[in-house]
């Protein structure tokens, strides 16, 4: 069966608040959770942007729920510290956390004051840190010069089973590429014929472990508030690579968002009031061949999402 989990939003939602949503998506039936983490919102109208690895700790804590994140190491984070924080959570909480490591984005990596190198370059800098991190992983010693550099590092504190270390990738040929070397497979919703590619392109070039599909809709009880609250939220993500890549600060995604129709909007988001439409969507992900389902509400309130879904979307998925 498919697990139906709910994405925290750390760029939108202060970390207290995300830690009580994602206790009370538990209560009303969610399966498991994943997070961001982000130095930058992508907007100033979502005006937050907490420490994630922090927050994993007392969000696995509170609750029982396996947790994944999204990550890029190499530039913001050495891969060192990314291996360290991956296998505390692994031996504090076993056999309930992954990461998915990713390339990132220059709005949250500029921050260290280098500079944001050509796609090619922070590939195989994501290369050489997924061998740093699995080596470390496993307890080695590790000594590597290349696009990042170690020296000597050791992990001392390791889980007995390494955690998945998951690829992020929105296009066919990073699935591709990700089947090389990753535990399992995310990517965020998009048409299905893309997505049915994307299957494909991983599964095909002997990509193992589970699929996982990211997807950001809006709910609301009128069609105006659904398709208002999106548009305030996430019109600045509504731009495909380069552009979401390269920008490199808030101000920066706020001018190109300025003219975002709510139709562009809809075009990356599942906005509907209707309830059975979110169902039917969800299935259709589902039997693409998604082993889960982590669900973005993109408004700041998650409350009564929670609630909704949980009472009504969910057992309709799953029947």
């Amino acid at each position: 069966m498919t697990v139906i989990g709910v994405h925290a939003s750390h760029e939108q939602v202060h970390p207290s608040a995300l830690l009580e949503a994602v206790r009370r998506a538990e209560e009303v039936g969610f399966d498991a959770a994943m997070s961001s983490d982000h130095f930058s919102p992508w907007s100033e109208r979502q005006g937050q942007s907490g420490f994630a690895w922090s927050w994993l700790g007392a969000a696995l804590q509170a609750t029982s729920l396996p947790f994944g994140v999204v990550n890029a190491p190499g530039q913001r984070y050495h891969p060192a510290v990314v291996a360290q924080a991956i296998g505390t959570l692994g031996a504090m909480f076993p056999g309930r956390f992954w990461a998915a490591l990713g390339t990132g984005e220059a709005s949250n990596e500029h921050i260290t004051g280098g500079v944001w190198p050509r796609k090619d370059v922070w590939s195989a800098r994501l290369r050489e840190c997924v061998d740093v991190i699995r080596a470390l992983l496993a307890g080695e010693e590790v000594s590597h010069d290349g696009l990042v550099r170690v020296d000597r590092a050791r992990l001392w504190t390791r889980p007995e089973v390494p955690p998945p270390l998951v690829g992020a990738a929105v296009s066919e040929a990073t699935a591709r590429w990700c089947a090389e070397w990753a535990d399992g497979l995310i990517t965020v919703n998009a048409p299905v014929e893309h997505l049915k590619r994307m299957v494909g392109a991983y599964r095909d070039a002997g990509g193992r472990g589970p699929l996982y599909l990211q997807v950001h809709l809006s709910w609301a009880e009128s069609e105006e508030e659904a398709s208002a609250v999106a548009h305030d939220q996430w019109r600045s993500n509504v731009f495909g690579p380069p552009v979401c890549w390269d920008l490199e600060t808030v101000e920066h995604f706020d001018v190109v968002s300025e003219r975002v129709t709510p139709e562009q909007v809809a075009a990356v988001v599942n906005v509907s009031s209707d309830l059975d439409r979110h169902v039917a969507v969800l299935r259709d992900y589902a039997g693409l061949g998604f082993d889960g389902l982590f669900l973005h509400h993109v408004g700041r309130e998650q409350e009564r999402f929670l609630d909704v879904f949980g009472a009504r979307v969910l057992p309709g998925v799953r029947a």
